[in-house]
């Protein structure tokens, strides 16, 4: 049986169009969260003067957005970086704080993992740039793991087109970050052959730690990028307990596979609503916003089908 996720018959959601006075020209990768009654996209957007900032969009009902005024203030780095632009944010929500991890970039040097909180999506306060650089698709854990913080992250030693692998990293209070080890490891012969990272912050359900990542796969003309699932012990996250081996989403829409980048589907965000249906917005082809829905149940299900790492009794 074919587990994928349901596009949306209004996408694209979300266009350059929509921004207030045409104020960028590429719209992608949001974060999402419900917040006081609403949806809320936390969108990158590649702005008329150059560069990447982030813009929040609100609605109602999940499908039909409309862009603040402005968009947000948003701190500058203290430690002596320089953040040219900031792109894919994910946020993760504890004890009333929301903490956004994202990639923090300089032209020169290149991307770290920035953090950033708010209670309000109003003020935000900086937390830390908390990774080296060449370190990206940080994705922060709603709970801690033995008493410490716990992301998902994304090293990289090359260029755009190197294997990358990802890796989790432990903290006492967002700052200080140790303990790394890999995680999740790319696969021959499959759609997540060359690199992969964290998409969505993990989600708990009973089977564990659900991780909806991006995996990359070379093709005669450039990557694709399409979405995949995986469920993850709960007290060791490094273990695998199952995981798809088809893609969940694909890209296989004109609006997904022509824009800036063509041929991807990047999500950096999944809401678990109360019917136990997966709500995502990804960007398609660096271009625009788009959104689809699985039950949580057939995710589950494609983790499982042909394919399931058990933990052998020496691992537990």
């Amino acid at each position: 049986m074919s587990y994928e996720f349901q596009r949306r018959p209004e996408n694209p959601i979300l266009t350059a169009a929509d921004l207030p006075e045409r104020a960028g020209y590429f719209l992608l990768n949001p974060g999402a969260v419900k917040f006081d009654g609403n949806y809320l996209l936390l969108v990158d957007v590649f702005h008329r003067e150059g560069g990447i900032l982030f813009w929040i969009a609100r609605s109602a009902d999940g499908i039909h957005f409309r862009f603040d005024p402005e968009p947000p203030e948003w701190p500058e780095c203290t430690d002596g970086w320089i953040e040219n632009g900031c792109y894919d944010p994910r946020i993760t929500e504890i004890d009333g704080e929301y903490i956004i991890m994202y990639g923090s970039h300089n032209n020169t040097l290149g991307t770290r993992l920035g953090i950033v909180k708010t209670t309000d999506f109003k003020h935000f306060e900086r937390v830390s740039n908390a990774s080296e650089i060449n370190n990206r698709n940080g994705a922060l854990f709603p709970e801690k793991i033995d008493g410490l913080y716990c992301r998902f992250d994304r090293p990289f030693g090359g260029d755009e087109h190197s294997p990358c692998d990802m890796w989790l990293s432990f903290s006492p209070d967002l700052v200080f970050w140790g303990k790394t080890r890999p995680s999740l490891s790319t696969r021959p012969a499959h759609w997540d052959q060359l690199k992969l990272g964290a998409g969505a912050p993990p989600i708990r359900i009973k089977e564990g730690w659900l991780e909806i990542y991006h995996g990359v796969a070379d093709s005669c003309d450039g990557s694709i990028y399409s979405l995949f699932a995986a469920i993850l012990d709960y007290r060791e996250p490094w273990k695998v307990i199952a995981r798809g081996k088809s893609p969940l989403l694909f890209p296989e829409m004109p609006y997904e596979r022509s824009g800036r980048v063509a041929n991807v589907v990047f999500t950096c965000n999944a809401i678990l609503e109360p019917d136990d249906t997966v709500k995502i917005y990804y960007g398609a082809a660096d271009n625009c916003i788009c959104c689809a829905e699985m039950p949580l149940a057939d995710i589950v299900a494609n983790c499982f089908e042909g394919y399931r790492y058990m933990l052998n009794c020496d691992q537990r």
